[in-house]
């Protein structure tokens, strides 16, 4: 069986659960190609995991430039004809279901929705469109069952699969006995050994709610001033956080291994605007650290049972990160519990191959529904 990825994010949490399953996918023996821009990480990773890549240049907001992407989209697939083209985030289905328009099966996962980042205008055509795009779309792949409930509430009357994000165990771990985080970090170097480290991983933009917790900070460190905090990630409001940030906060820039960052942590913070269902407190637990979190798509889901009363927290609220932050510091027994159990629930509900496995399944469904159907695809 042949699956296309299409992709328009090439960093980040979309790239990340890209290249996971193209991993798995490979060494499940499917075909897979992957087309992308080239430019950011996802084109060599995927690549160096045994994908065939295309270039597919695609920006990520709307515009006029919709409908080269779209031409250049539909030139590939007629090129590869896959059995199943598997489509990420939202330009990418856009552009995959124009092109496509179900004359092969197209999956659409979104990452979690394009009408949650933008107001007015916007906000009601993407709507709209979704609407509508469903005609040319054989699974609608959400991350939470909360992404789900926030489609159907758009009035989004998909063919709906819900597959929690997994995470890569084997990178993601916690410290080996024995083991120095903080001495693998060069930016950490001059950090006092009993200081206590709060992380937050994710792209610099609004969606992550980076500038929520700056402004937060300065009542946690009133409180515990030897606490430290570090933003790992680059994005569009980086100048604008930088300008923001109290004194002593550390911009690490995008880096290559998070997984290093969750285990240096004390407590890893991410709070989101809005999500499906975000990877790295999923990451951040498997490294057996506790986490709290935005109450926003599937954060609560991707908790175990009883950490929403320590580990959850209202969306854009600077006072309810300071209690929840600010108490986690403080009790260090709880957070080693939160960790343990953590590490636990993401081993067994979230593990990566699990969720590559389920993909799979369901590409087989689709392409088997195609083949009964005894007709070949046309991309005129």
């Amino acid at each position: 069986m042949h699956v296309l990825h299409l992709v328009q994010p090439v960093e980040g949490g979309v790239a990340r659960v890209v290249a996971d399953l193209v991993r798995d996918q490979v060494r499940d023996g499917l075909r897979v190609s992957v087309a992308c821009p080239a430019d950011g990480r996802l084109a060599a990773e995927a690549a160096g995991l045994g994908a065939d890549v295309h270039g597919w240049e695609a920006t990520r907001a709307p515009g006029p430039a919709l409908f080269g992407e779209v031409r250049r989209a539909a030139r590939i697939v007629a090129r590869l004809r896959p059995d199943v083209v598997h489509a990420h985030s939202a330009k990418a289905g856009v552009a995959a279901r124009l092109a496509v328009r179900g004359r092969v099966p197209t999956v659409f996962q979104p990452h979690a929705w394009s009408f949650e980042a933008v107001t007015g205008p916007v906000a009601v055509a993407s709507r709209l469109w979704e609407r509508a795009a469903v005609r040319w779309t054989a699974r609608v792949v959400c991350v939470s069952e909360g992404e789900r409930r926030t489609g159907e509430r758009a009035g989004i009357a998909a063919r709906w699969s819900v597959v929690p994000n997994g995470v890569d165990l084997e990178r993601h771990r916690p410290p080996l006995p024995g083991e120095d985080p903080r001495a693998a970090l060069p930016a950490l170097a001059q950090l006092p050994p009993q200081a206590q480290l709060v992380v937050c991983v994710g792209r610099l933009c609004r969606q992550k709610g980076q500038d929520v917790l700056l402004r937060a900070w300065p009542e946690v460190t009133a409180e515990l001033p030897g606490a430290r905090l570090v933003l790992v990630g680059d994005g569009p409001e980086e100048a604008a956080l930088r300008a923001a940030a109290p004194e002593g906060v550390v911009f690490a820039g995008a880096v290559t291994d998070t997984a290093a960052w969750y285990r240096a942590a004390d407590v890893v913070v991410l709070p989101s605007r809005w999500e499906g269902m975000a990877l790295a407190p999923l990451e951040a637990m498997a490294c057996q650290k506790p986490v709290v979190v935005t109450d926003v798509g599937g954060s609560a889901e991707s908790l175990p049972p009883g950490h929403a009363l320590f580990c959850l927290v209202p969306p854009d609220s600077p006072q309810a990160l300071v209690r929840a932050v600010g108490a986690l510091l403080l009790n260090e027994p709880l957070r080693e519990t939160l960790g343990d159990q953590g590490h636990q629930h993401v081993t067994t509900t979230h593990d990566v191959r699990r969720t590559a496995e389920t993909i799979a399944d369901l590409y087989r469904e689709l392409s088997g529904a195609r083949r009964s159907e005894r007709r070949e695809p046309s991309y005129q």
